[in-house]
């Protein structure tokens, strides 16, 4: 293993610091308890080190968006006590290796998906919990998904269902992305409310994956229990 830089260590510290900082006063100005959110710190494009700095610092929920970097990293920090959660979109030719590692797949957004992730998750003896990724586009139309991923909003439950299906998957939530040029806030508020009509039908199903280092403050407003947080931890990708 090579040598920590002393330097980058500080520095994911003081940028830690402050992404709790904001999370705190996000929380205050909402009237939630910090206790309520995670932390998921992002890694994509940025090397195993990073990850071995973030767990020293008490940070252990690791997200990726792709296979190809996730699945390395992991297996080089698999001494660690870690929680991976894969949050890209995914192929379900992927599905397979990403069973082997994640615990939480956030992006799941068609039944051939879940289908893929249940066989495989199943064939390695793994149990993982599923997020339905929610399109909150105000153009989402029923049945398409998202070019960003993410089903329509009336088709959540129906998804929820198909994950629920497979004997080694479990539904855990939602997850979105606010809409490029869109109102966050507003944005997290629908998705706020598609997470209670699926938590009616789901009681466990407490998850709400949105907010990330540019819109966390209205994320944690509307609800949020899951930051996926990149650039404001480890800098520019």
């Amino acid at each position: 293993m090579s040598q920590t830089d002393p330097e980058r260590v500080e520095q994911v510290r003081a940028n830690l610091l402050d992404a709790r900082s904001r999370i705190e006063a996000a929380c205050t100005a909402a009237g939630r308890s910090p206790e309520e959110v995670s932390l998921i710190a992002v890694t994509k494009t940025h090397p195993a080190s990073d990850v071995r700095i973030l767990a020293s610092l008490g940070v252990t929920d690791v997200g990726e968006n792709r296979d190809q970097e996730a699945a390395p990293k992991a297996e080089a920090t698999a001494d660690l006590d870690l929680t991976w959660h894969f949050v890209g979109q995914l192929q379900s030719n992927k599905a397979r290796s990403v069973a082997r590692y994640a615990d939480y797949v956030h992006s799941v957004d068609r039944a051939k998906l879940a289908r893929a992730l249940g066989k495989s998750a199943a064939e390695a003896g793994r149990e993982l919990t599923c997020l339905v990724q929610v399109d909150l586009d105000e153009e989402s139309r029923p049945g398409i998904i998202g070019p960003r991923g993410g089903v329509a909003p009336s088709d959540t439950l129906e998804l929820a269902d198909r994950i629920e299906e497979q004997d080694a998957l479990s539904i855990g939530g939602v997850m979105a992305v606010a809409p490029l040029g869109g109102d966050p806030s507003a944005a997290f508020a629908r998705l706020y409310e598609v997470a209670c009509r699926l938590r009616d039908r789901y009681p466990r199903a407490t998850v709400i994956s949105a907010g990330m280092s540019g819109d966390l403050e209205a994320a944690v407003e509307r609800g949020a229990t899951h930051l996926r947080i990149g650039t404001a931890l480890l800098g520019a990708r």
